[in-house]
């Protein structure tokens, strides 16, 4: 995972929706693309972009393409973000 291209697909409102969507559980391509009112290929792209940056994983059945949210990737998130917390209080608690 590269944390530039984390952010830059965290950054856009549609992929946030989409990984919100996929909070509940895997769905196929298409009832993502059910729920926004843009192009299948559009919505392709999103997922794409998801994929790049490792935030979800895809799963194929028959001829259904499923996504699936990448909890790893959100936990390396926390962790990083979480080594900016506490300041001098915790660095003097390491010593």
């Amino acid at each position: 995972m590269g944390i530039k291209e984390t952010f830059k697909a965290l950054s856009d409102p549609v992929r946030r929706e989409i990984l919100e969507m996929l909070k509940g559980g895997s769905m196929s391509a298409g009832d993502i693309a059910a729920r926004f009112d843009m192009t299948q290929a559009t919505v392709s792209y999103h997922l794409s972009q998801l994929k790049k940056a490792d935030l979800v994983f895809e799963s194929k059945k028959k001829n259904f393409v499923f996504y699936q949210l990448n909890a790893s990737v959100f936990e390396e998130i926390m962790l990083w973000a979480a080594g900016f917390m506490g300041g001098k209080e915790n660095e003097e608690k390491a010593q």
